[in-house]
């Protein structure tokens, strides 16, 4: 089984009020669409009403993506073999990305795999269960992952401030 966990906890500060409230819904119905069997949302800074998806909420969210990603990883079942972390701030999700890295994944890439644009790394991004363990604070960015090509796919975005809805 395949969880998604969608990282919704930060302030949003630079937006100037809780972005996962206007970007999240989109993401959901993004996710709801993919080769996923659950969908949770880890919370921190603002609280969020959602349907469709399990809430978890991190009290350490401060530390970081990776505090929030292992409050998430720590809310999955032993039947979860492997998680597709997204961004709230992602509206852009193709479902076809989500579904392109777990068959890399699934194939035997590595147990991290990133959706890659243009030769960077980006969400969405899977980890096999035995790379679960070693989450930094500041993410899985720290970590190597095996690319797959998404470009023709479009990023998911990354909106941190207003403008970048344009």
């Amino acid at each position: 089984m395949i969880a998604a966990i969608v990282l919704a906890a930060g302030a949003a500060t630079r937006f100037g009020e809780p972005k996962q409230r206007l970007l999240l819904p989109r993401v959901l119905e993004r996710l709801e669409t993919a080769n996923v069997d659950e969908i949770v949302v880890v919370t921190g800074a603002h609280p969020l009403d959602m349907e469709g998806a399990r809430s978890v909420a991190c009290p350490d969210w401060e530390l970081g993506p990776g505090a929030s990603l292992r409050c998430g990883l720590a809310a999955c079942g032993a039947e979860i073999e492997a998680a597709v972390v997204c961004l709230a701030d992602g509206p852009n999700l193709a479902p076809q990305a989500v579904d392109r890295v777990l068959a890399a994944w699934r194939d035997g890439a590595r147990d991290v795999v990133a959706a890659g644009y243009g030769g960077e790394r980006g969400h969405p991004v899977v980890l096999g269960r035995p790379a679960w363990g070693s989450v930094p604070d500041e993410g899985m960015r720290a970590l190597p992952a095996a690319l797959v090509p998404c470009d023709d796919l479009g990023s998911p975005g990354d909106v941190d401030r207003p403008e970048d809805l344009a």
